[in-house]
């Protein structure tokens, strides 16, 4: 298994396939499964023995995989299959995502925790307080607080992985 794997709940990985006896004339099959890095199996699929999945795959929840899986991007389905190529944003859509997530997702749950928090966005470094982090390195500076907690476990969601010295739980 390589680095940076999510295993959703219930998934399973079979590295051996046999219920009756190999005497009798039943099949029986034993055979490793490889799992590259940044790969994302989704909840309550199968990986069936002797299946390779490359690096940087997303595998749809429900899905069986049993072939493997040479080329980067999103599969699902029973036999799971290709769906659709995994692409970088450009630097542009990288700021509209970013202005989004702060913007149109966070700053509505921030209201609800009863904070108001004045967000400064500066593709890649966003500052709240006297905290800031840089969403490209995830490297970070300054003071914590709980409401730099508050955006900081939020962003994590997005796959925008900021670890610092403090909990993963804010207190809002």
């Amino acid at each position: 298994m390589g680095n940076d794997v999510g295993l959703s709940p219930d998934t399973s990985i079979l590295t051996h396939g046999y219920w009756m006896s190999v005497l009798e004339g039943y099949p029986a099959t034993f055979s490793g499964v490889t799992i590259g890095d940044g790969v994302i199996v989704g909840y309550k699929s199968l990986l069936m023995m002797g299946v390779s999945i490359t690096d940087n795959v997303v595998i749809g929840a429900n899905s069986t995989v049993t072939k493997s899986l040479q080329k980067k991007g999103i599969y699902a389905g029973t036999p799971a299959r290709f769906i659709k190529e995994i692409t970088p944003l450009s630097y542009e859509e990288r700021v509209i995502k970013l202005n989004e997530i702060i913007e149109t997702h966070y700053m509505p749950i921030a209201k609800y925790h009863g904070i108001n928090p004045n967000i400064k966005i500066e593709y890649p470094l966003i500052e709240l307080n006297d905290f800031r982090f840089n969403v490209e390195t995830f490297e970070y500076w300054g003071i914590e607080d709980e409401e730099t907690d508050d955006l900081r476990d939020y962003i994590r969601k997005w796959g925008i992985r900021i670890y610092t010295e403090r909990p993963f739980t804010s207190k809002f």
